[in-house]
Order: structure tokens, then C-alpha cells, then sequence
């Protein structure tokens, strides 16, 4: 049950302002009766509503009455105040990152080898575009007639999506199909290619026949392969992650005869 703690009020002070609002303009010792408040703290308690604008005196009454705001004003008081928090809070996670992202960045890259997999339809397409955001330089994309990557569902709109951003940090983006898969594209994914990237320098888009299989190479260091589903064709089994420079070099001497023999893509004729 929602309480005023919730809203950032103290037990004391919770009880103090119902009990204002149950018995109109009182004074301290009354109300420390009425909200079974100690008196040692009612004076603390009701400067603090008073803070908090959530309570008013009337300093010429001797003793001095209290009166509690009404509970709309109130409420939207004690709202207001914990927006302000949270987005203060916010702003210092964010500064917190951008620190983190400097002192992180600078540390010396991890030469030796290392693989992963992940497996599973959602688990693969996390890890694939995990590799994509952390890519600073350039992503060349192969995809076969069947590639999970580009699928009718929500995962070519995620994988086109996390491409555009790629691009707007400046990476480079060379992607590879078959004529085939061209035309199996869902229309969402077709007009995100039309809208923000058919243009921008840094994409290129070319097909080829003979494409088996869907795997991507990322700053020319590492490699994501996609396993598919032998049971369901277009739907990933599991994606394996390569970082190994040697690897990445042997995938990118045979990717760039490929390449350089692919049709460019029309976008205007699509």
C-alpha cells in the first residue's frame, strides 16, 4: 500500500502531517499527542514539513499553531521534489559513465585470443549487436539467401537500427548479400536503408550470387559467425564471437575479391 515514505517523508514526519490534516490548526504539543510523535521531535518534525512546504505557522498565536497544505498541493510538492532528485541523479550517473568511458577507454586493448558463443534466437542477436555498438571503425556484414540477421521479423529492424547508429559514430559499413535476400527484406527494414543510410558515405551496400552461410567482421579483429537453425531456416541457432586478429585477417583477405566482383545495389530502383 502506497504511503507517504514512499514519497520521501520519515515515519514522524508521515504521521505528524496526517494528524495536521485530521485536526486543522494545532499546536506542537497537541500535535505531538494526536500523531504519537515524541516532543522531543516534534519541533524538528514539523520544521521539516515546513521545508518541504508541506506545512504552515502562524507565528503570532502564542503558543504557535500549525496547519497542514492541502494534500493535492502536497502530494505534488513531495512529486515535484523527487522528480528533481531523480533527474539530479540521473545526470550524475551520466557524468559517472562519461568518466568511466575515458578511464576505460585508455586502458591497453587485449591482444590475445578469445571466443564466445551465445545460444539461442535472442541470446544470438544480443551478442551480435553487442559486437555492433562496440565497433570503432568499420563492420562488414556477409549475409547468405537465409541469415537470421535480416530476418521478416523484429530482429532486421533492430540489426538496421543498431547499423544507423554505428554510422552516426562514424564507422565504416560494408554489407554483402545474395540478390535473393535482397528481396526478402521486410519493408521496414527496406525504408530504414532508403531513409538514413542509402546516402551516407560510410555505407555501401553490394550482392552477389553464391553466399552461404551469415557472419560479421568487426574493426578487422574480430568476427561474429552465425550458426542457423538447421530445424527452422532464417532463425540463428547460436552466434560465435571470434576476437583474433590473425582469424579476422585470413576472413578479410577472402572477403575483399568477393567485394570488389559484387554488383553495387540500386536503392534507387528498389
Amino acid at each position: 500500500m502506497a504511503s507517504l515514505r514512499d514519497l520521501g517523508l520519515s515515519e514522524y514526519e508521515a504521521r505528524a502531517y496526517q494528524a495536521l490534516l485530521d485536526a486543522g490548526p494545532t499546536t506542537a504539543k497537541e500535535l505531538s499527542r494526536a500523531s504519537d510523535v515524541p516532543m522531543g521531535r516534534i519541533y524538528d518534525v514539523l520544521s521539516s514539513l515546513e521545508t518541504h512546504n508541506l506545512a504552515r505557522s502562524q507565528s503570532a498565536s502564542r503558543p504557535k499553531k500549525y496547519v497542514a497544505v492541502e494534500p493535492d498541493t502536497a502530494l505534488n510538492r513531495l512529486l515535484d521534489d523527487k522528480l528533481a532528485e531523480l533527474e539530479e541523479r540521473a545526470e550524475q550517473y551520466e557524468d559517472i559513465v562519461d568518466d568511466l568511458t575515458d578511464e576505460l577507454d585508455a586502458a591497453e586493448p587485449v591482444e590475445e585470443g578469445f571466443w564466445t558463443a551465445a545460444v539461442g534466437s535472442e541470446e544470438s542477436v544480443d551478442l551480435l549487436v553487442e559486437r555492433l555498438d562496440a565497433a570503432d571503425d568499420r563492420i562488414v556484414m556477409v549475409a547468405g539467401d537465409s541469415s537470421a540477421q535480416f530476418d521478416i521479423g523484429d530482429v532486421g529492424d533492430l540489426v538496421a537500427r543498431h547499423l544507423e547508429e554505428a554510422l552516426d559514430r562514424g564507422v565504416n559499413v560494408s554489407l554483402l548479400m545474395t540478390p535473393e535476400l535482397v528481396e526478402t527484406l521486410p519493408p521496414s527494414v527496406g525504408e530504414r536503408y532508403l531513409d538514413t543510410m542509402a546516402d551516407h558515405p560510410e555505407f555501401a551496400v553490394r550482392t552477389t550470387e553464391n553466399l552461404d552461410g551469415a557472419f560479421n567482421l568487426i574493426d578487422d579483429v574480430e568476427v561474429c559467425i552465425e550458426v542457423a537453425n538447421p530445424l527452422s531456416p532464417g532463425e540463428a541457432f547460436a552466434m560465435i564471437d571470434m576476437k583474433d586478429p590473425e582469424f579476422a585477417a585470413d576472413v578479410r583477405e577472402a572477403f575483399v575479391p568477393r567485394w570488389e566482383e559484387a554488383e553495387p545495389l540500386s536503392f534507387g530502383g528498389s
